[in-house]
């Protein structure tokens, strides 16, 4: 290699979540585009298919075990992949942690778990995404949100608390980290998504499947792509995807 030749660093899109629906349409729609992608779930194993689909496809990705509430285990992830694998250029944090309990049967434990996997998560995940993001200017990162983002629902104490303080920490994070040249967006899912929990559980939403009564994953990635892509002056922070049927 010449002196003045550059070296060119891959372009990162990190999946924090990347389960078997909506977080893995994500990242197979950002390795469609050409970027590394760096699925995470708790575990590296339950990542195998999801990376060999990607691979399998001519994409580039590398999943990786990690539990998003440990802050060092945070670290060392963001730290690895800018060492490792490239520059990171897109962060979603996609982890659900959707309960329901009656108040009074809402312990302690469920609470305090929920909260550290939907918005404790979600604030170690924006933070060292920022650190990465800042020196260069630039990045996108996109929190999901959910119904429980906007209204606490009968036995969503839990849940809703800590999507609302998801939904407040990317409001914030917006304000600081947009005129330095970041993205920051949520994205408010409100309706159920085509899964096995709800082909299994509630048959009746998914025979509605054929009218565009549940939301497709690929067409939640889709609009994720397409927030990676907008263009400065015209960015939008909260994105709203429900299917036509669903109440405001």
């Amino acid at each position: 290699m010449q002196q003045n030749e550059k070296t060119v660093r891959q372009k990162v899109a990190v999946v924090i979540g990347a389960g078997d629906s909506t977080g893995g349409a994500i990242a197979k729609r950002f390795a469609r585009e050409g970027y590394t992608v760096v699925p995470t779930r708790r575990t590296q194993e339950s990542l195998t298919p999801l990376v060999e689909e990607i691979e399998q496809s001519g994409g580039k990705a590398l999943g990786l075990g990690c539990d998003a509430r440990d802050e060092e285990s945070m670290w060392a992830l963001f730290s690895r992949i800018e060492a490792e694998v490239g520059d990171i250029e897109v962060v979603v944090f996609n982890i659900g942690a959707n309960v329901r309990f009656a108040i009074t049967e809402t312990t302690a434990r469920v609470y305090r778990k929920v909260w550290e996997m939907a918005a404790f998560a979600g604030f170690l995940t924006g933070r060292e995404a920022a650190r990465v993001m800042l020196p260069r200017a630039r990045g996108t990162i996109i929190f999901t949100g959910a119904t429980a983002s906007l209204r606490g629902g009968t036995g969503f104490a839990a849940f809703s608390g800590a999507k609302f303080a998801l939904r407040a920490l990317a409001q914030s994070m917006a304000r600081e980290l947009g005129p330095q040249g970041i993205h920051v967006a949520h994205a408010v899912i409100d309706g159920a998504i085509d899964t096995a929990f709800i082909r299994e559980n509630f048959p009746d939403r998914y025979a509605l499947k054929e009218q565009g009564g549940i939301l497709n994953p690929n067409h939640i990635a889709e609009q994720y792509w397409q927030l990676h892509m907008q263009p400065r002056d015209s960015w939008t922070h909260e994105l709203d995807l429900r299917p036509w049927l669903e109440n405001f």
